[in-house]
């Protein structure tokens, strides 16, 4: 008799978590969704938050790595962005999401390394805890998020890869983070909003 109760009580229990309504939250951030602030350690030393740049209008935020050759190609193109952007009001937040016990390239003494030889212009943090990406929902290196700060928050306007060829930047057609970026400062609509993030997955 026992036994039977507690089969009844674990059938319910089961039904219970079938019809929960998912959680989002584990899914990472949508467009339209205002993303939190973050404060990381950056190669210099110093911890970063987005709420630093009070005179930003927006963000991209790249979560990449020195180990993954996707983010290796794309490399050149991202501190091209910083560089074009950033002066628009649009800088780049390069965050490392992974574990170095599982990628010893991504230690932190490597990421200063790395940061120093290719003189990066802007910063690039660690996520220790491994919490941020999570949040945002990064599943590869690189993946991109494009935020728009606005007076309800950091709104969530593009997802997804940088451009539509990492083998050749001579070769890309179509050049979704610089396109949602245009957009975006100019106040249209942004044509594509989420692409496919090409890399290697977060370890």
């Amino acid at each position: 008799m026992n036994m039977i109760r507690m089969l009844l009580v674990l059938m319910a229990v089961s039904g219970l978590f079938a019809f929960s309504p998912p959680d989002h939250r584990a899914e990472g951030y949508s467009i339209g969704d205002i993303a939190a602030d973050f404060s990381l350690k950056n190669v210099d030393g110093d911890m970063i938050s987005l709420s630093d740049y009070s005179a930003a209008k927006g963000f991209l935020v790249i979560f990449t790595c020195n180990s993954c050759p996707y983010a290796n190609a794309y490399e050149d193109r991202i501190i091209a962005l910083d560089k074009k952007y950033k002066s628009s009001g649009v800088p780049v937040i390069a965050i490392n999401p992974n574990n170095p016990k599982y990628r010893p390239e991504d230690s932190f003494e490597s990421m200063q390394k790395r940061a120093q030889e290719k003189a990066y212009t802007f910063p690039y943090l660690m996520d220790v805890k491994q919490e941020v990406f999570p949040l945002y929902g990064a599943k590869r290196t690189p993946h991109c998020f494009l935020l728009e700060k606005t007076d309800s928050g950091n709104v969530v306007r593009y997802i997804g890869a940088i451009d539509d060829n990492y083998q050749d930047a001579m070769e890309v057609e179509v050049r979704y983070v610089e396109d949602a970026i245009e957009a975006m400062l100019s106040g249209r609509e942004i044509q594509i909003e989420i692409t496919k993030a090409i890399g290697c997955s977060i370890k």
